[in-house]
Formats: structure tokens, sequence, C-alpha cells
């Protein structure tokens, strides 16, 4: 569905219009223009930094039961595995059990305010269970014994009953484990856990954008990361542009560790622009960290990693006069919507319009806009500015469990490999990817219902439009 849709360009009041129409048909898509820009924007899904990765499948896993007012339905329980970009690998659980996996989805580290986790008074607890159970706990016979199991714990055990401790806080389902030993896991692990903190991210920049004159050090970003250190990667033009990073004391950097402050410093005579820094590190990636979909896959959260690059970057805009934005967005389940935030470094305010509303931000000003969005809904916002500034942002709200939205009931949960869920007592079919979801037709079915959507309304409107000459 999104990647039908996100070539739309749209212009001025009538866009914003037509924006705010699409919100209700699947797909918000608005180009906001505040200057003469025509320089190409890159997809930007809101990031605060740390591992992207794609999921492989369900790796290790067992037999589990959800028991419904309409029946039971059996399905597969346990530890995915994805690639991580750049090298490295993560092991995760699922935290949304009626919500399809999507084959080779494309995953990026996310704070739980973003997903279903930050309205989930147990989050803590799902932790909890992270850390005191497979894979983080890889002696099986002390978990065995800890947990009042009797007989051996084999790894699927292990797996399928943390899942389903986990499903029961995440959830809030009825969900059992089909063998004895993992559900008597699942039982220990649920009535043991204690809320914990939430992890910090591997690594992030504070803030992602800056902006500011030339002849100025534009910043400080600050580096907040786990690693014993980050390299730093300068403007890719920076050779020709003049462009430098300096730390605080005005050295040009190559590496930076925890707590350390980055500077743009952009030459008196540049031309008025923007520019990129990245840092990137080998680390592993916390337990608990949510790992959320840039498409609508079930959301994870991370129960083991290996050592795995993980990245963050930060922009900077110049110029020597007029309005000089900055713009970084992430997605707020609080809110329901997108926190844009803006700032404006410039000698005149900054104005923009954004699904029907103005927005101005004067010199020297900043403030965060919260963009309305309903759950699961595709958006692709373009905001342009002066010079040539352009800053896209896209991607997929998706603050809710399938249990704990309103339409849910009687929904069912499938395989991706099977047409109906498997019947209790058959083995689980490792070719699966997912087994705690729809099937490979979700997004055909998802695009083919937008496109009759917009059909049927094209139809209503030509009828309209031949009865209004009838009666004429």
């Amino acid at each position: 569905m999104f990647a039908a849709f996100s070539a739309l360009s749209l212009r001025g009041r009538g866009a914003a219009r037509f924006a705010a129409a699409t919100l209700v048909s699947g797909l918000v898509a608005a180009s906001v223009a505040v200057g003469a820009g025509t320089a190409a924007a890159d997809g930007a899904t809101p990031s605060q930094g740390g591992a992207t990765a794609t999921i492989g499948g369900l790796k290790t896993y067992g037999a589990a039961v959800v028991h419904t007012d309409t029946g039971d339905q059996q399905l597969s329980a346990g530890l995915f595995e994805m690639s991580v970009d750049g090298g490295g690998a993560l092991q995760t659980y699922c935290v949304d059990i009626h919500n399809p996996t999507q084959r080779d989805a494309r995953y990026r580290e996310t704070p739980w305010s973003a997903t279903s986790l930050g309205a989930n008074k147990d989050a803590g607890k799902i932790r909890w269970i992270l850390q005191n159970s497979y894979p983080q706990v890889n002696d099986l016979a002390a978990l065995a014994g800890r947990a009042g199991v009797d007989g051996v714990l084999t790894q699927q055990d292990a797996a399928a009953g943390t899942q389903v401790a986990i499903w029961r806080y995440s959830d809030g389902v009825d969900v059992e484990a089909v063998d004895p030993q993992a559900e008597r896991l699942a039982d220990y692990l649920e009535e043991n856990a204690r809320n914990t903190a939430e992890p910090r991210a591997s690594l992030t920049l504070d803030p992602p954008a800056v902006s500011g004159h030339p002849g100025e050090r534009l910043g400080p970003v600050t580096v907040r990361t786990d690693a014993d250190s980050v390299t730093v990667t300068p403007p890719a033009d920076a050779a020709t542009s003049g462009v430098r990073i300096l730390d605080r004391d005005g050295r040009a950097v190559t590496s930076a560790v925890d707590g350390s402050q980055l500077f743009f410093d952009v030459p008196e005579k540049a031309a008025d622009g923007q520019a990129e820094l990245t840092v990137q590190a080998s680390t592993t990636v916390p337990v608990g960290r949510a790992l959320a979909a840039d498409s609508r896959s079930q959301t994870q959260i991370l129960a083991g990693s290996s050592e795995s690059t993980v990245s963050a970057t930060a922009s900077a805009t110049w110029a020597k006069s007029g309005a000089i934005p900055a713009l970084s967005a992430v997605e707020n389940c609080d809110k329901g919507g997108v926190d844009i935030t803006a700032s404006n470094k410039g000698t005149e305010a900054f104005t923009f319009e954004l699904l029907g509303i103005e927005h101005t931000i004067a010199a020297g000003e900043s403030r965060t806009v919260t963009v309305p969005l309903q759950e699961d809904q595709a958006y692709d916002f373009t905001i342009q500015g002066p010079g040539g500034f352009q800053k896209r942002f896209a991607g997929v709200l998706d603050c809710m469990t399938r249990a704990g939205e309103a339409d849910v009931s009687g929904s069912t949960t499938q395989t991706l490999s099977e047409p109906t869920p498997v019947t209790v007592g058959s083995p689980p079919d490792d070719t699966n990817l997912a087994a705690t979801g729809g099937s490979d037709m979700t997004p055909l079915i998802a695009g083919l219902a937008i496109g009759l959507v917009v059909i049927g309304g094209t139809v209503l409107v030509v009828l309209r439009k031949r009865e209004a000459r009838t009666q004429g």
C-alpha cells in the first residue's frame, strides 16, 4: 500500500485538503511548499538511530493455543531472527499476537513510546521476562529448576514458554503453551515478572537536526550510546563544501564517545545549503528495545543481540539570511500521531501548512507540532523551505496490538503458509516465517481495498454528475 502511493506530490491548500481526505482512505500524503525548493526528497522514516534489520523468520519455537470466545486456535510461539544492516544478528519475540509478520519486513530500533508498549503498564514486566529467560538464560537446566519444570526443558520449550508469558502481558490474551514444560515456564515467568525500566537506545544523536548561519559552528549534537566509541563520518561533499565536524574544543573529529558534543563548522563564504553527519558503532543492542517495521508488520522486542552495527544521522541547514529551519520527527503513540519538531535559527519566520493548518515558527523559536493520525495509517509528509530545503517523513503509525483495537472481534490468527489456523496437536511447520498473523496476501488485499475505495469514489462522482445533467 505504501509503495503504491508514496510518489504522490501535493502542494498548497488544496494539497492539504486532499491529504486530510486520504487520511480516511489509507494514506496521508502532503507536500508543503515554503519556497521554491526543487531538490528531490529522500524517504525518511522517523528514527532516533540505532539498529536497522530485516526479519528472517521464526527459528526456535514450539506450539501454543489461544483460547477465544469463538474457539481455540493453535499457532507457533518462539524466537525470530533478524539480520542487521552492516553486520550482526538479533533475536526477538513478538508483542502483537494477532498481527501478521510480513516476509522480509524491514525493522528499526524504536523507543517504547512509538509502539504499543508505550501505553502498556506491564511493558517493564516483559523486559524482566526477557532478562530472566531464554536466550539470555541459556543454562536450560538451571532455568527449569527455577521454574519447577519436571523433565528436560528444550530450546523449543524455553522459547515457546517465554513467548507465551510475553503475550499474556503484551496482548492480554488467554494463551497456553501446548508442551507441559513450556507451559510451566510460562506460568513461572508470568507470576514472577517485575516492572523494570525501558533500556536506552543503542545509539542516538540529540538533536537530530540543527541550523544556523555560515561562519558559525552549528550544534551541539550530543552522542548517546552504550558503545565504547563511535566513528564519525563527515558530510559526503566535505572536501568541496569545506564543512567540517568538530568537537566542543574546535578539533576535527573522526571518533566520539558517549556524551561527546559534535558541531558542523560551516565556512563563512559557504552558499546556503545542507549537510549530514553519520555516526556508527559495533555494539550489542540492549535487551528490551522495541523494533518497529516500516510496513504493517508485527512489532518485535529484542531478546538477544550479537555485536551489531548501529548508526545515527544528524543534519544541518544554513543560510545567510531569512528563515533557516531544522526539522525532525518521531512517532508519538501517547498523542496518536507524529511529532514534528521545527526550529528556526534564521532572521525571519518560517511558515508551513500541514493538513490544512498553518504553523509559524518565529526567528529563534523551536516548537513541536503533532500531526494526528489513525491507527495503522500510512503517512507521507514533505515540508519544503527556502534555498532548496526539503524534508520528508514517511511511515506507518502502529500504536496498538490487534487485541486492543475495536474492530478485531472475530479475527483469526493464521500462519503465513497456511490459509487457516493449524489444528491443535499438529507439529508446527518449520517453513513458516511467522505463525502469529495473516497471510502473504495481506499487502495485496490491503492495496486492492484502497484501490476499490478510490474507484468507488470516482464512480460516485460520475453518477452524481450524470444525475445533475439529467435534472438540468
